[in-house]
Parts: structure tokens; sequence; C-alpha cells
């Protein structure tokens, strides 16, 4: 199939990251992928680092008549079998585009981010309606497709973001490589969480929690994973003072940005996940995938995800003293750390492996195609 995909965005997070990937996976399949990008982002270096073609466009937020005019031309050179976005705002180019360029081919939309906001003018109305199929990544984004947008049930599909598995196998990852690097004995437990320093990723709770839980054990560790989000340096600042207040430094690793999350991952013997709203939670299925039992925030995307009391354990959404007591529970049962960590990989590899929802895009592809007919 002769695909383009479209993500315009100018920042640089899971939206795009995964952007790339799901274009790399289609053209492993055998598939000629285009990626509409803008010129000069961190998605348009990246697809350029790995071979992706790209077309890079300049487009505003909504109608932008050079940037349409510019694809209505590409669209009736280059004839794709399908158009795909992972960002709903591209719609504001491409509809029209299509529309002008008298382009029938199928559109599809993953909606990676829930929204306020109820789109069901006669704008949005327009936008929609051209709108073949729209993928949301898990029931609470399904629900707010069908609250928010004009778009009909059967136009909306339940495909959940995906991690590759076998990249997360925890025999082919190197946790005491890491162990070492940050002076972390066999006999220490290590609990960690991977997440940008932002509001509602939960820091503060995993940092009470720690505070709690360290008043009780000697031999735990904790490490913090990531780096600022854009604007966000004054408060990844705060999280590190807070750390300092709680008398933390010994106890609390702040790793910064890593590009060896397999390694990482495997490192710990707990991973926590207490953020407080999630639209899915790659980082927690990367968790699980790397054989780890976790304890999660019972709130949105998660729960498509984790089984509470089979491969997590579940607290409550921003209480650092429920989130203590069930970190408690892996912290003191070897047992039922290793029993979670298994279903975990398994259930990750069940429903969430990069060649399982490759195909079922395929699939969607295919039933698209044929629909539009």
């Amino acid at each position: 199939m002769k695909i383009l995909y479209s993500c315009l965005s100018q920042s640089w997070g899971g939206m795009e990251m995964i952007t790339v990937d799901a274009a790399l996976q289609l053209i492993n399949r055998g598939n000629d992928v285009s990626l509409l990008c803008y010129p000069g982002s961190k998605i348009h270096l990246s697809a350029k680092e790995k071979k992706i073609r790209t077309i890079p466009l300049k487009a505003g937020s909504y109608f932008h008549p050079t940037a349409i005019f510019g694809l209505v031309k590409l669209l009736k050179k280059e004839k794709f079998d399908l158009v795909h976005t992972q960002a709903s705002k591209d719609l504001w180019t491409l509809v029209p585009a299509l529309k002008l360029a008298a382009e029938k081919c199928p559109l599809f939309l993953t909606k990676q981010l829930g929204s306020f906001i109820e789109k069901k003018d006669v704008f949005h109305k327009f936008l929609y309606r051209r709108v073949t199929f729209a993928f949301a990544i898990s029931r609470v984004i399904e629900k707010n497709l069908n609250d928010t947008t004009p778009l009909k049930k059967d136009k909306i599909k339940l495909l959940h973001n995906y991690v590759n598995t076998h990249k997360y196998d925890p025999s082919r990852t190197e946790g005491g490589k890491i162990r070492s690097e940050f002076n972390i004995s066999d006999d220490d437990i290590v609990i960690g969480m991977l997440a940008r320093f932002s509001k509602g990723k939960g820091h503060e709770e995993f940092l009470e929690a720690a505070k709690i839980l360290c008043e009780k054990f000697d031999n735990i560790k904790f490490l913090i994973v990531g780096e600022p989000s854009r604007g966000e340096n004054e408060y990844a600042e705060k999280i590190k003072n807070l750390s300092e207040n709680y008398g933390l430094t010994e106890r609390v690793i702040f790793t910064g940005f890593r590009s060896d999350t397999p390694d990482i991952l495997s490192s710990l013997d707990v991973f926590a996940f207490p953020s407080h709203s999630e639209a899915f939670g790659i980082a927690l299925v990367e968790a699980m995938a790397c054989a780890k039992p976790s304890v999660c925030s019972n709130s949105d995307g998660v729960l498509d995800i984790a089984v509470d009391g089979e491969t997590s354990y579940l607290f409550e959404k921003g209480n650092a003293e429920d989130l203590a007591n069930k970190l408690e529970l892996l912290i003191t049962s070897k047992d039922k750390r290793e029993a979670f960590g298994s279903a975990a990989r398994k259930r990750a590899v069940e429903f969430f492996d990069v060649k399982i929802l490759t195909d079922k895009v395929l699939k969607f592809y295919e039933e698209g195609i044929n629909k539009n007919i």
C-alpha cells in the first residue's frame, strides 16, 4: 500500500515517537510510506535519520491556505492508497486538501489524547465526516471520541499503542549494568518510575511514598528516570528539591533522560506508575514486557493495561500513603514480585506486542479501502 502518514506537530513526545515507529513498522511490512511533517521539527529529523521518506509541510493549527494548496498538488501527483494522521489538528489541513484534490482514499485518525472541547459544530462536522475510521488508544479515549465528536460509533475502533516485546525481553537486557553504574547492590530493592517532569505525572506522590518506605526499610532505592517537558525546568527543580527536603538524597537517584530504557527497566524490582491521568501508558507496557510487577494509579488508560492483583496493584490516584502501602506488599514478598512479573510479561506479549497491533491496523486499512471503493 502507498501510505501518507501525517504528524505536523513541532513537539517531541510520545505521539511523535509513536508516529516514527509506526511508519517504520509499516515500511518493514513492505508498504510505501511517506511522512508529512513540520520542517525542522524533531519528528522530521528523527524520520530522516531512520531513512523514512519525509514531506516537510509548514502548516498552522487550523486552516492554512498555502499548506492546503501545497498538499493538493502532492495528493494529485502521488495518488496515495490511504492517509493516516496521528494528530487530530492535522485534519484542518488534510480534509480540505483531500476535498480540493477530489481524492477519495480513506482517511484514518489515531486519537492519542482526550479533549474537553465538544467538537460538534459545523466546521468539525465537515472534518470528521471525511474520517473513515478513528482509532482510540484506550477505552477512555474511545468514550471521549463518542462524547466530544460527531463520529458515529461504528467509525470508532479500539486500537491500543504497542511495544516491541522482543526488545524488552528480560533475557536480552542488562539490568546489572545499570545497578553497577549507580552503585546499587544486589541486595537492594529498586523501585522506579519513568516519566517526563510534568505536573500530573505523580512525582510528588512517588517521593512522599519513598519517604514513608525509607523509614521502614534500609535496603530500598528509588530511580526517577526522565527529563523536563518543554517549559517544565522549574518544576523538575522543585521535585529534586523536594527529594532533598525529605532527606532522600542517598536513596533517590535522578538519572535524567535515558535511551537504554530496556536496561533501566530490567534493573528495577518494582515499577511505579503514579500518573494522575494517562490516555494509555506506554511506559507501563514496557515495564510489563520486562516482566516487572507494578503499582499503578487506578485511572484512565491504565485500566486497559494493568490487572489488579495479577500483574499490578492499583492505588487511589494522588494518595501517597496508599501508593506506599501497595509498594510495601511487593517489597516484602519476592514470590509476589515474581508472580506479578511473569503475568505482566505474558499480558504484554499477548495484547500489546507490535506484531499483533500492526496486523490489526493493516486489517483496518483493508476494511477502510474496501469501504471507500
